[in-house]
């Protein structure tokens, strides 16, 4: 077994595989660049390299530069992780041929399966059902239009070294169809330095299924069962489980089969993903093969109890797998929510900056005899960069069956403690509470269809409007206690505190008695039969736990002269309590009206100009494109929301902007 490895990659990927080698009494070697000299996985590491400056192509994309760290540091052997150098067959070779151990697939499968055209005709000589489509090279968007009319509408435009959603756009006409070409082109020149893109059909109700494949050098390749990977966001998973809620197990056999069949094909060994489009049908269609780890791997480890990383590490060492399929079984269900830097009510646009909370929920065994798992890269006080993907963790959960898993993942979320930057946190929770989801009736087309118009936050319902409302009712006569307590401790400054208050919460009131009790408050809404409300909360803390009829309910906290924010499953609102005296004079107040930006096309994120498509004095219609703004490696497309003619324009090509930096303005 090796004695020390070196991670060539960062973030939680980078803590995950430090984590089980640490277990496995191996040492490790960290790499990083300028932008990474105080992250997470270098304090973690035994020991850590400086590779570059912060951008990935002057440092973690570097080949010589890891292989030098590893030399360095008398490294043994490399994991790769997933992204950057993972799936360069160069890569694996000039490890080999430096006499490094690379914990991956040997290069010739890397360069086979990382050709998305050369691996859908491999996987078609292997038996392996693939989505009909153009497999050769496309030059223009002259001959992408072609090629998709001849596909038929709607077409999937894809980087042939693509992932990670990059590179990849649906056309359903010829517009969609030149634009997307551009698009993807760009977008997979920048990531993955390769700007070849191809055509295939796109599959309607099309859900995302993937099987986990292991091997080992001496001829072994088992399935370890299927990821449920629909809930997407422009290609990007956002929420995976194990198993499908959709497969039978008749389908799971014969996907797991054509899985092997493909990896020992292509002489395949260690950890890698066999993805697959399927139908309401249940026919399935191969998709690509992922020759890494997969983001997602936790929920498989969570239903299988194998480690994947462990795994990869024995076989890059010569090792037998020390299982049969026959031992591969499923147990229970699990969960994984990806937790990114995007501010969903901004339409998901990367968010960079401090992180001045991070509080992630306990890990290992609950009460209830769930698991909860968090694998992150992040600290609090740390700095979430522009450079790198915008993932801060992935929260995971196990239960014996997939509704209390979810459950279990809700609850999680809502302890999960994020402030300082825009994060999907309450997206997630929304997706989790959908009714849809935890019928596990959807496609790859969920978050389109359920959140058209972007997410605006989850409307509470009547029941959740008045537990709001006491709870912030509670809070206020809790803080008002204590500056009564304050005041009583000097002479003739005790002041009497009111029972009745009134609560609004947007544009609705409540009227609130609330009598303190020894282990609570007493709290009734109108006429109501008062509710015991009881809660350790103290003022000043940003989080609390409040039990009410026999439930309870995390919510977080925050006090403003604006009111009390309240935030709870994806609902968001703003409590102002106030005595009905106060309550009946504020709303006499006028309502102050917000800047018109109506004029204005503002930098939605923090990132670089790409393209200017217009310039002063033209004339623009609805939907046209205007700019491209690249953030956290994705390009991404401001559009004319209505007719107008362009005034001036304020940025260049070239420009890094903040957010709401003026691009241009209207007339």
């Amino acid at each position: 077994m090796f004695k020390k490895i070196l991670i060539a990659n960062r973030g939680e990927i980078a803590c995950r595989v430090i984590k089980t080698a640490r277990r496995m009494g191996i040492a490790t070697v960290a790499v990083y660049s300028d932008a990474d000299k105080d992250a997470l996985h270098v304090e973690m590491a035994d020991e850590a390299v400086h590779i570059g400056p912060a951008p990935s192509a002057q440092s973690y994309l570097v080949m010589d530069k890891i292989i030098a760290a590893a030399k360095a540091t008398g490294a043994e052997a490399i994991h790769p992780g997933y992204g950057f150098l993972s799936e360069k067959s160069e890569f694996s070779a000039a490890c080999e041929a430096a006499g490094i151990a690379f914990i991956g697939p040997p290069p010739a499968a890397i360069a086979a399966m990382g050709d998305k055209i050369t691996s859908k005709k491999l996987a078609a000589e292997a038996g392996v059902s693939t989505v009909p489509g153009f497999m050769g090279l496309i030059d223009d968007e002259a001959q992408a239009v072609k090629i998709a009319k001849q596909i038929g509408y709607p077409v999937m435009i894809k980087a042939t070294a693509g992932g990670g959603g990059k590179g990849m756009r649906i056309a359903f006409n010829e517009a969609e169809a030149r634009e997307g070409f551009a698009l993807s082109r760009s977008e997979a020149k920048s990531s993955f330095g390769d700007d070849r893109v191809f055509i295939e059909k796109f599959v309607t109700e099309p859900r995302h299924i993937e099987i986990q494949v292991l091997g080992d050098k001496h001829g072994t390749v088992l399935y370890l069962n299927e990821r449920e990977c629909s809930i997407q966001r422009r290609n990007q998973k956002v929420v995976e489980e194990a198993p499908s809620p959709f497969l039978d197990a008749a389908t799971r056999k014969a996907m797991g089969e054509q899985a092997v069949a493909l990896a020992k094909a292509v002489g395949y060994f260690s950890a890698g993903t066999v993805e697959f489009i399927v139908d309401n049908e249940r026919n399935f269609y191969f998709l690509e093969m992922n020759t890494r780890l997969q983001v997602e791997h936790p929920v498989t480890e969570l239903i299988t109890g194998l480690d994947l990383v462990e795994q990869m590490i024995r076989v890059a060492a010569g090792e037998k797998l020390a299982m049969q399929q026959s031992d591969i079984t499923i147990n229970g269900w699990a969960m994984e929510s990806r937790l990114y830097a995007e501010d969903p009510f901004r339409n998901f646009l990367p968010s960079i900056g401090r992180l001045t909370r991070y509080r992630p929920p306990r890990e290992g065994e609950q009460r209830d005899k769930t698991i909860i798992r968090n694998d992150t890269g992040v600290y609090e006080g740390g700095e979430i960069s522009m450079f790198y993907d915008p993932m801060i963790a992935k929260l995971c959960t196990w239960a014996p069956d997939r509704i209390l898993a979810i459950n279990a993942m809700q609850q999680a979320l809502d302890d999960f403690e994020v402030e300082g930057i825009g994060n999907n946190l309450p997206f997630l929770s929304a997706v989790m509470g959908h009714d849809r989801f935890r019928k596990g009736t959807f496609t790859t087309a969920f978050i389109a269809e359920e959140f058209p118009d972007g997410f605006k936050g989850v409307t509470p319902s009547p029941d959740e409007l008045l537990n709001l409302a006491r709870i912030a009712a509670f809070i206020h006569v809790k803080t008002e206690l204590r500056a009564s307590e304050i005041s009583g401790t000097m002479p003739n400054h005790t002041r009497a505190l009111s029972v009745d208050w009134n609560v609004r919460i947007g544009a609705q009131d409540f009227a609130a008695r609330v009598i303190p009790e020894t282990v609570g408050k007493q709290v009734s809404i109108g006429e109501e039969r008062p509710k015991l409300v009881s809660s350790a909360w103290v003022p000043g803390q940003v989080h609390g736990h409040f039990r009410m009829n026999g439930h309870e309910f995390s919510v977080k906290i925050s006090t403003s002269p604006q009111g009390i924010r309240l935030r709870m499953r994806g609902i968001d609102v703003t409590a102002q309590v106030r005595s009905p005296r106060v309550a009946a004079l504020a709303s006499l107040m006028p309502v102050k009206k917000p800047r018109d930006t109506s004029k204005l096309l503002l930098c939605p994120m923090p990132g670089l100009i790409r393209q200017i498509a217009v310039a002063v004095g033209d004339k623009v219609e609805a939907g046209q494109m205007l700019a491209v703004v690249e953030a956290m490696k994705m390009e991404n497309v401001l559009r004319a929301e209505r007719g107008a003619k362009v005034k001036k324009i304020a940025a260049q090509v070239g420009d890094s902007l903040a957010v709401d930096q003026l691009i241009m303005e209207f007339e």
